[in-house]
């Protein structure tokens, strides 16, 4: 099993903001189906991912990720809405009300899975601000171009650039001197409907959180089946065999 690194507290301050801007490379911590490189892949380079239903454009600069490593972010994943892509709820992260934020430190006694975790496992990889910014248009189905103003997030480690549902930005923290960014809804996950996310999308997830933190798949899908939305449609069973069985 892979150890995440400890993410830095973000220091809002004027003075750390002048440092970390302008931003050339930062953090994309991925939560959904974007955690399988694969899948991300498809956003970078353009092309269709297995069992989606959507061909992305790419981004303006399609190399790969520089680095990748696993991550913890504070909070909790939720699936809710109606996914274009995958059919089903799609992932959302609700980064707090959390102890931990931006500490990058689990609780002793939290188990992933368990009510009362403020962590959830992510995918952190190293991109030019041009590609974070290509991969946040392509999500609300957008032409990639034009750079993110990260300046608010930065300052107030959360920030909401539009109204949709991946135009909230995150800031959970700082690694190697870089920010750790994401995006998600505006709502919380006690303000939405939650809705059961499709088999193909709980695959790319489960297969992403066994690649990159080395998780056993029954821990992964144990993990997946507690979260809302897919606790008392998914089994944990029912998950791990998505992985085993045949695309």
């Amino acid at each position: 099993m892979t150890r995440p690194p400890r993410l830095e507290a973000l220091d809002g301050s004027p003075e750390a903001v002048r440092r970390l801007t302008p931003v050339g490379r930062l953090w994309y911590a991925a939560y959904g189906s974007n955690m399988h490189l694969d899948r991300l892949t498809c956003y970078l380079a353009g092309g269709r991912p297995h069992g989606g239903l959507r061909t992305y454009p790419g981004c303006r600069d399609p190399r790969r990720p520089v680095r990748t490593t696993p991550v913890m972010l504070p909070g909790q994943l939720y699936f809710a809405t109606e996914s274009q892509v995958w059919t089903g709820g799609r992932a959302f992260y609700d980064p707090g009300p959390c102890p931990h934020a931006g500490s990058g430190l689990a609780r002793a006694d939290d188990a992933p899975g368990r009510p009362g975790t403020y962590e959830l496992p992510a995918r952190a990889y190293l991109l030019a601000l041009s590609q974070f910014s290509d991969i946040a248009a392509q999500e609300m189905y957008r032409e990639p171009g034009g750079d993110l103003d990260l300046t608010e997030v930065l300052t107030r480690g959360r920030a909401r650039i539009g109204p949709g549902r991946y135009e909230t930005l995150v800031c959970a923290g700082l690694l190697d001197g870089y920010p750790v960014l994401t995006f998600t809804a505006p709502w919380s996950s006690q303000d939405i409907s939650v809705n059961p996310p499709s088999a193909a999308y709980l695959r790319h997830i489960a297969a992403g959180i066994v690649a990159s933190h080395g998780w056993s798949t029954l821990r992964a899908a144990a993990y997946l089946a507690g979260c809302p939305g897919a606790e008392g449609h998914w089994t944990a069973a029912g998950i791990a065999a998505l992985l085993t069985g045949p695309p």
